[in-house]
This record gives structure tokens, sequence and C-alpha cells, in this order.
């Protein structure tokens, strides 16, 4: 067995779906692309990307002996359409990739034992990467022939549709690289289509500041009210969209236990998550993607939400959260009040309330026109 037959089979064996090699040296324009994102200021809060913008531009930027990427993928395909799941208001809903065992987890043990494996075989050094440092996994996997990076911007695949977390190993050792993807997109446009946010200002870029993934995950502060209102019930992520996409009609469903959908999980009851303290938060969220905005961020989220729902009995469950610890829960609450209490009761509310409020940004909710 060649060196390649006997990484892919390796990888097999350890539960990934996908193995295929890319150079990891040669010249690409994804380096350009993200500087002008950056630029651009399209990535919003997230510093480290400008931090780390040099060592993001070329695999070899960061690692100079660096001469192929292995890159694998693991399916975590739902395997039905989970869009339909955002028509109950009063429940929450989690991004797929965040309902099970955070991925991160789940892949860099097997990454490692392949890593190791490469090495012994080679006598080349290794390097292994879960999306924990300023490597560009998408353009080395549509470089792998992996797939391709969709007018979404995110890694799409013919044959196993928008579902494949990424894991890569670059290794010292020269590989013959495999056939890369072209595009398949076509004039679809399905997914700029559906975005709540119209995130996506033109095929094949995206504004994080207006992406709900970035906002209910990375942002930490309040959201202007107009994402607060098109985020509806999405407390974690949001998957619109990866799901229209009709290659998702060759996706199946992932065939790994610790990435699919824990009980509870699946469209949580607004009410039960608001009610959470941290270490009911930590507890309900153990191993999970999720835990990691922390139970500010989330109750948050969780407070827009209840915002959006119309459902007068979640008056008491944003109510009660208006003498939180944390003000970016507060200024949810009052949002969400707003939302939910008729013009009468909301300013009789505010004027129980009226200077009480110590922290200033949860001041001008309370003053804000938040209909």
């Amino acid at each position: 067995m060649n060196t390649a037959d006997f990484i892919k089979a390796r990888a097999a064996a350890l539960g990934f779906d996908v193995c295929r090699f890319a150079s990891a040296s040669e010249p690409w324009s994804a380096g350009e692309r993200l500087a002008h994102f950056v630029e651009a200021g399209r990535h919003g809060d997230m510093g480290w990307m400008e931090t780390t913008l040099e060592r993001r531009a070329h695999p070899t930027s960061m690692w100079a002996e660096a001469k192929t990427a292995v890159v694998l993928g693991l399916n975590y395909g739902p395997g039905h359409d989970p869009l339909p799941e955002m028509g109950d208001a009063s429940a929450g809903y989690i991004s797929v990739y965040a309902r099970g065992d955070d991925y991160h987890e789940v892949i860099k043990g097997r990454l490692k034992t392949l890593a190791g494996q490469i090495a012994a075989r080679t006598g080349e050094d290794v390097k292994v990467f879960v999306d924990t440092a300023p490597l560009m996994e998408k353009p080395l996997a549509q470089r792998a022939g992996v797939g391709w990076q969709g007018k979404h911007t995110n890694l799409l695949s013919r044959t196993r549709g928008n579902w494949l977390f990424l894991g890569v190993i670059l290794t010292a050792a020269e590989l013959e690289p495999d056939a890369p993807e072209s595009e398949h997109c076509g004039a679809c446009t399905a997914c700029l289509d559906v975005c709540p946010t119209q995130a996506f200002p033109a095929p094949f870029q995206l504004d994080a500041r207006r992406c709900l993934s970035y906002l209910t995950i990375e942002f930490a502060g309040p959201w202007p009210v107009e994402f607060r209102k098109a985020t509806g019930s999405r407390i974690y992520g949001c998957d619109d969209c990866l799901a229209i996409c009709p290659w998702n009609k060759f996706a199946v469903a992932s065939h790994e236990s610790r990435v699919q959908a824990r009980e509870g999980l699946v469209s949580p009851r607004l009410a039960d998550l608001a009610a959470l303290d941290d270490a009911a938060f930590r507890a309900l969220f153990s191993k999970s993607p999720v835990k990691r905005i922390g139970r500010d961020r989330f109750v948050r989220n969780v407070l827009y939400a209840i915002g959006n729902s119309g459902d007068a009995d979640l008056i008491e469950a944003a109510r009660a959260l208006l003498d939180d610890p944390a003000p970016v829960v507060r200024g949810g609450a009052v949002w969400a009040l707003s939302r939910l209490m008729d013009d009468e009761a909301f300013a009789a509310l505010r004027s129980e309330r009226a200077g009480g409020e110590a922290d200033a940004s949860v001041r001008v909710e309370w003053a804000a026109d938040q209909a």
C-alpha cells in the first residue's frame, strides 16, 4: 500500500468520511481575499482575524516547512431539513452543528492519532488543526477536492451537501495532491435570498457584522434592533443558507453518535432556557460548543427570541430577568417586554422602574422606541 492509500485507509478506520490531499506550499489567492474582507471591516469584533492576518495568508506563513495538507471531513448531516423547526416561535433554534458534542473535541483526538501514524510512516513532522489556529481550512479543502466554497462562503460538497466538519494535518512530507474541486453553484442564489439579515453583499462575499451566526456567537454586546427582529427564534447560530441549498439532496445523516442532536437541544422551550443560571447553563451544555459563549450572552439571545415569539405567556420569563446581574441580559429583557406587552402595560412598567437602572446601556433600552 502506498503512503496516500495508507493515510486514507487509516482515516476511514478512525471514522472520517473524507480524506484528500492538497499542496500546502503552492501560491493561492485566498490570502488576498481575506485581506480585502478585513480591510472592509467585515470581520466585525473578531479582532483576532486582523492580528493574525499575515499568518492566515498562506499555510507556509504559519509553518514554512509545510508541503502537504491532509484534509479530513466528518459528516454531521441531520438527515432532515431543520428549517421547519423554526415554525414553533416559543422554542429556540440551535444550529445543527452545535446540538451534539463540540466537534473540536470529537475530531482532535482522531487527528492526533492519524498525524502520529503519518509521521511514523513518512519520518516527517506534522501539525494538527481543527479551526483553532490561523489556518484557512476551506480554501485548502477546495484545493484538495473535498468541495467548493459556495456563494454563502461555506464549504459545499456534491456528496455531503453543506454538512461537513473539517480538520487538517499539515505535513512536511511531499504527497501527490488530489484534483481540486471547481464551483458548481451555477445560477442558483437560494442561499443569498434566504438570509434573514442580507449578510451577503455579493455572491461569495460575507459581511459577518450582519450574520446571525456571528451575532449569536461572537458578538458580546446588545445587538442593533433590526437584527434582533430578524433573528426570529435563532438563539445559537443560523442554518438558513446551509439548509436551503439544493445540493443537500445528496446529503446523508451522520453515522457519528457524538455529533448527533442531544435530547433537549432540538426546539428547547424558551421559558426553560431563560431560567438558566450559570450552573444550569454549564450543565445543559456540557461538552457542547454552546458553552463557550457563556450564560449571559446565551440568555441575551434567548430574550431576543422571546421578544419575537408573540407569546404573552413568556412575559413573566422575561420580567424575571429585569434584575439580572448582567446588563446585556437586563437589556434583552427590556426589549422582549417592549415587544410582548401592550403599550399601556409597558409604559406603566417603565414608569415603575424609572431611575432604578445604574447601567447606561440598559437605560438606553428603556428609553428607546423598541417596537
